[in-house]
């Protein structure tokens, strides 16, 4: 039987709470569904729902992004990427162009796209011109990229990958020291692709309560009920409270093709540093098709260092859970949809937009 939010709420506020719980949400998704659904305003408020690392465009890091710029102004090429990529900012001087829409103003021909068989498309339409796919996202971005390199492309695409996995964050985060939650809600999407069992790390190692959560409401407020159960009762385990799509191992289909045609790499995080075996690279058997490879004078390494935030950004702190958006000190002033500062105001999944779309507009800062 599937029951409804009006009752695992009232089942939350019947249990016995200590005075602060911490969960962290992973999923830049579930944030969204939380923040738009008033889960907070619903809830005890002793229980704290603290976003995490769950926005891939916010952690992309800025050389890849400066990358793709410099390749997009420098040669005869078109420049493909998702939506959201456009508009992230990179530190550069005022007289460049500091995004890739600000490259397209600049002449560059850039164009943005929905799913890697747009970018195919294009390839096949332009056979004369070399098209580069600027691809960034986590698992369920990178498992289409990977099924459509699979597939065989056309010779004249190529692809900057940017792909990163979202469990070492969150094993990062946890190996720091003493963590700064004491319960996690893992992301349905990712564990449609990699399986539940890989978040079995969170209480197998680290002793915290774990549940996989789906989208709506019911789901969210399912999984956070199951996370303070398991707190109370002081038996932590991981539960799938998204069986409609999540399986333990995930998706056969999907997981083999990451296998084909990805390697796992040490993997910079905007803002936070390299975390080992968080990144995606492609095949040396597939080299054709690795921009890296195929442009190489644009890979600038010196760009590559932690800390890439723009001057007064704190989104390295919100991406991480240590503070809420509005509690950073250019939230609503200097940072807005309209006029971002920092890549968490620029993506739907960017905690700091999210709340700014819920009618948080005040910085609350400390």
């Amino acid at each position: 039987m599937r029951y409804d939010a009006a009752y695992w709420l009232q089942k939350i506020h019947a249990l016995e709470l200590p005075l602060h719980v911490r969960i962290m949400n992973v999923c830049g998704g579930h944030e969204r569904s939380i923040t738009m659904a008033g889960l907070r305003g619903v809830l005890p408020r002793n229980i704290d729902l603290i976003p995490g690392p769950g926005c891939p465009v916010c952690v992309c890091p800025e050389e890849d992004i400066y990358q793709a710029i410099q390749l997009s102004l420098s040669e005869k090429i078109i420049l493909v990427a998702f939506g959201d990529m456009l508009r992230v900012p990179v530190n550069v001087p005022k007289n460049e162009p500091r995004s890739l829409d600000a490259a397209r103003a600049a002449g560059a021909d850039i164009r943005p796209v929905a799913s890697p068989t747009e970018a195919v498309q294009i390839a096949h339409n332009n056979p004369n011109v070399p098209v580069v796919f600027f691809a960034a996202g986590f698992e369920t971005t990178t498992a289409p990229v990977a099924a459509m390199l699979a597939a065989g492309i056309p010779q004249n695409l190529s692809v900057l990958l940017s792909g990163r996995l979202t469990w070492p964050a969150v094993a990062m985060l946890l190996e720091a020291g003493k963590p700064g939650f004491d319960a996690l809600i893992a992301p349905g999407h990712v564990a449609t692709i990699m399986g539940a069992d890989e978040w079995n790390f969170v209480p197998a190692q680290h002793g915290l309560p774990a549940a996989v959560a789906g989208f709506t409401p019911q789901s969210l407020l399912a999984a956070i009920y199951s996370v303070l159960r398991q707190l109370l009762t002081d038996r932590p385990f991981l539960d799938n409270c998204y069986p409609e799509l999540v399986r333990p191992a995930g998706n056969s289909s999907a997981r083999r093709q990451l296998a084909q045609v990805m390697t796992v790499t040490d993997a910079n995080w905007r803002g936070v540093g390299v975390i080992p075996a968080s990144g995606f690279g492609i095949q040396p058997a597939l080299a054709v098709h690795d921009a890296r490879l195929r442009f190489p004078a644009y890979n600038d390494p010196s760009r590559k260092r932690a800390g890439e935030m723009p001057p007064g950004c704190d989104c390295a702190r919100v991406v991480l859970g240590k503070i809420y958006p509005d509690q950073c000190r250019l939230y609503g002033k200097a940072c807005t949809p309209r006029a971002p500062v920092g890549p968490c105001m620029v993506s739907d999944e960017g905690a700091c937009r999210i709340w700014w779309a819920s009618g948080i507009r005040e910085a609350k800062v400390a």
